[in-house]
Formats: structure tokens, C-alpha cells, sequence
């Protein structure tokens, strides 16, 4: 892209959406390194940089499929979403399913649909290179805070340079088996991985765009 052309950083947000369909054109190693080189300009408290960041490009991402298709399901280190979660945060997340399985044609009883579909996840929806996102299991939730800013930053600079991400927590129930593939050493925690590539313009499922709630449903201007 050139820089004449560049994204503005409202575009980037805008046009950046989950994608959950890829095409299987390779994304090289030297645009993950320019994304990442970027992403590092994230803030951090302190400027700690907790993140750690493995890749598993192109060349390497059939090798990796292979090795996942013998593992199994695995408890994941940290609830991915509270128990028994209230609302109006259950509705935001119900409502979000709903869409996506409707554009699926999945229905809510076909429970074996569903599990194809979750299956999917890991497969990376047929991206062909992602990142895991890991930080030490010393740190807390503030360094937390701080690979989030890392994943956004990168996302939005990967839909800078014309590329399309599904972040994925789901992968915080193959923790072990991404460790060992990856080489992680013991005192690091997966967070989450991140599928990279160019979406299929053909999949419905790509259509969906999630709802936000109203400004006056989470924000509040305080007045004295």
C-alpha cells in the first residue's frame, strides 16, 4: 500500500472485523515481521512488554494442522468467560451466536452442526498463518491489559496492510499441545491465538458484523 493511500486508524477500526473464513493464499513471513515490528510499539505499563509472541507462517501452518489433529481437548488455564455470566453482557454474547449460526444455516438444535463448526476454530477457519499470543504466568492482570493493547494494535495494523485476523481464545483449550509445538517454555501462558490471512469473500458467515450497545449504556460524563 502505498502511503499516500494509507488507512486512516478510523478506516482500520471500522473495516476490522472477526473473520471466520479464509482463503489459503500464503501471507509470507516478511509481512508478519513488518506487523509484529509495528505492533511492538504498543504501550505497556512501564514499559515491560510482557507479550510473547510465536508465529506459525505459512510453510509451517500444514505441519502444525497435522500435529493438532491427534490432540485432545484439554481444561483450559483461565475461564474465558465468567461463570454464569449476567447481562447485559450473556445477551450481548447470545445474540452475537444466534447471528453468525443464522448466516450458517445451522440451527440452534443441531448440536452436531455446532461442534463441526467449533471445530473449526482450530483449523484457524482455513487461514493460512496465525501468531500465539502467551504472557508469564507472573504477571497480572495490568500486563494483561497490556498484550490486549499489543493484539489490537496488530490487528488493526494487519487491516492496514490489507490483511484480515480472527482473534481466538479458543485456543485456551489446546494450551499444552500449542506449548509443546510451539516450544514455550513451562512459565509461560497462553492467552489466545490469531488467524491470519484474506477473507472469502464467498462465505456468508464473513458478513456478519456484531452490534455494539448505545454510548449511554456504557459511558457516563461526569457532572459535579
Amino acid at each position: 500500500m502505498a502511503e499516500t493511500d494509507a488507512m486512516s486508524v478510523t478506516d482500520a477500526v471500522f473495516a476490522r472485523k472477526t473473520i471466520r473464513a479464509f482463503l489459503d493464499t500464503p501471507v509470507s513471513d516478511e509481512d508478519l515481521t513488518n506487523l509484529l515490528e509495528k505492533s511492538a510499539r504498543a504501550p505497556s505499563g512501564g514499559n515491560v512488554q510482557p507479550w510473547r509472541i510465536y508465529v506459525v507462517g505459512s510453510d509451517t501452518m500444514p505441519i502444525f494442522l497435522d500435529y493438532m489433529s491427534e490432540r485432545d481437548l484439554e481444561e483450559p488455564e483461565y475461564d474465558v468467560y465468567p461463570p454464569k455470566l449476567w447481562d447485559p453482557y450473556r445477551t450481548n454474547r447470545f445474540q452475537l451466536g444466534e447471528e453468525m449460526y443464522e448466516l450458517l444455516e445451522i440451527a440452534r438444535d443441531d448440536r452436531s452442526g455446532r461442534l463441526a463448526r467449533l471445530a473449526e476454530n482450530y483449523r484457524f477457519f482455513g487461514a493460512p498463518a496465525s501468531i500465539f499470543c502467551f504472557v508469564e504466568k507472573g504477571m497480572g492482570p495490568p500486563q494483561w491489559s497490556d498484550l490486549g493493547m499489543f493484539l489490537q494494535t496488530f490487528m488493526l495494523l494487519a487491516q492496514e496492510a490489507g490483511f484480515d485476523t480472527c482473534p481466538q481464545e479458543a485456543w485456551a483449550s489446546y494450551h499444552g499441545a500449542v506449548k509443546e509445538f510451539v516450544g514455550a517454555p513451562e512459565e509461560e501462558m497462553l492467552f489466545c491465538g490469531v488467524a491470519i490471512g484474506h477473507q472469502d469473500p464467498a462465505a456468508p458467515v464473513n458478513s456478519l458484523v456484531s452490534t455494539r450497545m448505545p454510548l449511554a449504556e456504557w459511558a457516563t460524563f461526569v457532572e459535579k
